[in-house]
């Protein structure tokens, strides 16, 4: 009993420092117990045992054990182990009462491991419920057990994503007499459409200005390297994107000087729609078509390139010397349409209207009847809107695109049309003639990253497995079922246009087919059109007439033998691969169509 009493006033000493001694022992630890329970805290983080904190030794008890050893994490059991007497036992009792106190705070206490799973600040609150619970002596304490791992929840799956249904991609090429103001109209349409801010033209504005050239600051959202802005005329074909309510636009204008009418070509050969600009001034019109003159190439090379319609754009209709006069917009008018009739275009695939380039009349919102009251057709962009769908429809044709540009930026990238077909990313492609079997890592349309690109589209293609140095334009990207034909002789129809003498066998230009260009011989002429019947012209007894040479105006058949083998189709198959044009001393000289591709062709026609 003395040492009971002894540990009684210990703990009473010590947790509620009482200076008497209480009248009834039974009476206090009633009020203990209640306000102890009282004290007590229901939000108070939970306990987690630790495996490695040393064993609790009542201040007490004699002789403590010392402390276990902790190596490489595990717990070393200790030396030597005593027996426990039965004066270090604690009565059940005792540690009842023990329980309702406040808990002892350790000395040393060891931060939790990795391994142990770490509890949340707050926890709901608990039932105030006391527990009872018996210590154990040190050598039958059981480890820790770890706590059950919740089960994975299981997140729903998403949604199947919805095709976006995409936009027409329509590709327009402007073309025109050199300063009929193509580049000013193209700038000014990126303005329109957002895709040029207004302090970046206002940049240009001061910059073209300091040169004296106030008139060519739109121009330059689309001329952008440093000889183009000086001397004022286009080199390259300008690139530029823009979009409408219906359509997604590829805006691409071409150099209207006649020393860079290949370039023309190659930017005619990506388009759907023609923007034939005619300068309106006096003096300039005539000056474009006139014999000599680039309005008249132009329209017939945009043909030739595929180019199925073509918009006239009558600019710088506010020029002082025009002032929106109606008699010089017909008159104009009057003049191009038997020629673009003559070229190929049909008169329901020809629309005139006019504009002006600097101020944006008629480009975008209506023209003010106080200017032009005798106009009442749609502006230019909403037109355009409206245009029909040019995609090729066709489904099952194999992949082609002729590659128009090329050059290495993280890569080797490639950049044209696509003729037919669909390609996506990671999908091997053969480029021919050389044959190379390449892999599409990325597909850019508009510079905007895409997951395919279609018949139609203007592209850029980063490539695997190949390098810049062995690709040039001219190339043909095909599908690896179905591969690009490739030939050194052909069989073709041919349209005399501007000659200075006749064509024999044994004559030589250059020939410029999709975005290949390459030097070609008259091999043989092996037939002769009738211009009023449409076919071959044939003797008596039914042989195909055979011309010993052909004049201007004629359409012929001949053998043509090319210098080098390219990539060629026939026309029947592929229209985009099958159409040429002839070139001799910086003038267009014919236009023809792929008839045969074969190393060993027929002498007659079938």
């Amino acid at each position: 009993n003395s040492g009971i009493n002894a540990e009684y006033g210990y703990y009473i000493t010590n947790n509620l420092s009482m200076s008497h001694e209480p009248e009834s022992w039974e009476e206090y630890e009633v009020d203990n117990a209640a306000r102890n329970m009282g004290d007590l805290n229901i939000n108070a983080q939970s306990f987690v045992p630790n495996a490695f904190a040393p064993s609790f030794v009542p201040r007490f008890a004699p002789n403590p054990d010392p402390i276990p050893l902790q190596t490489n994490g595990h717990m070393q059991p200790s030396l030597v182990e005593g027996p426990v007497s039965d004066s270090n036992k604690i009565n059940p009792v005792e540690s009842k009462i023990i329980k309702l106190e406040e808990p002892v705070k350790m000395e040393e206490e060891t931060p939790l491991t990795k391994e142990e799973p770490k509890e949340e600040l707050m926890e709901e609150p608990k039932e105030e419920t006391m527990e009872v619970e018996e210590t154990q002596p040190e050598c039958c304490a059981a480890e820790p057990v770890a706590e059950p791992k919740p089960a994975p929840v299981q997140k729903p799956p998403p949604p199947p994503k919805v095709k976006e249904k995409r936009k027409d991609n329509v590709n327009i090429v402007f073309i025109g007499h050199v300063d009929a103001g193509k580049s000013t109209i193209g700038g000014h349409i990126l303005y329109l459409t957002g895709q040029v801010d207004k302090r970046t033209l206002e940049k240009f504005e001061r910059e073209a200005k300091e040169m004296n050239r106030e008139s060519w600051y739109l121009s330059w959202a689309l001329d952008t390297n440093d000889e183009e802005r000086d001397k004022g005329k286009t080199v390259e074909v300008g690139r530029g994107f823009f979009e409408t309510e219906k359509k997604r636009f590829t805006l691409l204008d071409a150099p209207g000087h006649r020393c860079f009418v290949s370039n023309m070509i190659g930017g005619a050969a990506q388009a759907d729609v023609g923007i034939l600009v005619i300068s309106a001034r006096k003096g300039e019109f005539e000056t474009g078509f006139d014999r000599g003159g680039q309005t008249r190439e132009h329209a017939l090379l945009a043909k030739t390139a595929g180019v199925k319609h073509l918009i006239v754009l009558i600019n710088k209709m506010d020029d002082p010397s025009v002032e929106w006069d109606k008699a010089r917009y017909d008159d104009i008018c009057s003049r191009l349409l038997p020629f673009l009739k003559q070229s190929g275009f049909k008169t329901s695939d020809i629309k005139f209207m006019p504009a002006s380039g600097l101020t944006g009349a008629n480009l975008k919102e209506p023209l003010d009847p106080k200017v032009c009251p005798w106009y009442n057709g749609p502006p230019f962009l909403s037109y355009l809107d409206e245009l029909p769908s040019f995609k090729d429809k066709s489904t099952g044709k194999p992949f082609r695109m002729s590659i128009v540009e090329k050059y290495k930026d993280m890569g080797t990238i490639v950049m044209g049309k696509v003729i037919s077909g669909e390609c996506r990313k990671n999908q091997s492609l053969t480029i021919m003639p050389n044959q190379t079997v390449v892999q599409v890592a990325e597909i850019l349309i508009d510079d905007m990253d895409s997951e395919v690109a279609e018949s139609g589209d203007n592209v850029k293609l980063k490539l695997r497995n190949v390098e810049e140095e062995d690709i040039s334009a001219g190339f043909v990207l095909c599908s690896m079922d179905s591969v690009c034909k490739i030939a050194d002789r052909f069989l073709a129809k041919i349209q005399l246009v501007e000659l200075r003498n006749i064509i024999a066998p044994g004559f030589n230009c250059i020939m410029h087919i999709h975005s290949s260009v390459t030097e070609v011989s008259f091999e043989e002429l092996v037939g002769l059109m009738d211009k009023k019947t449409g076919k071959k012209m044939v003797e008596k007894n039914g042989k195909p007439v055979k011309p010993r040479c052909a004049k201007e105006r004629e359409v012929v058949f001949a053998k043509l033998q090319l210098a080098t083998p390219i990539c060629i189709e026939s026309f029947d198959q592929f229209p985009q691969l099958g159409r040429f044009t002839l070139r001799d001393e910086g003038k267009t000289i014919a236009v023809g169509v792929v008839l045969k591709t074969s190393n060993q062709l027929a002498n007659q026609i079938n």
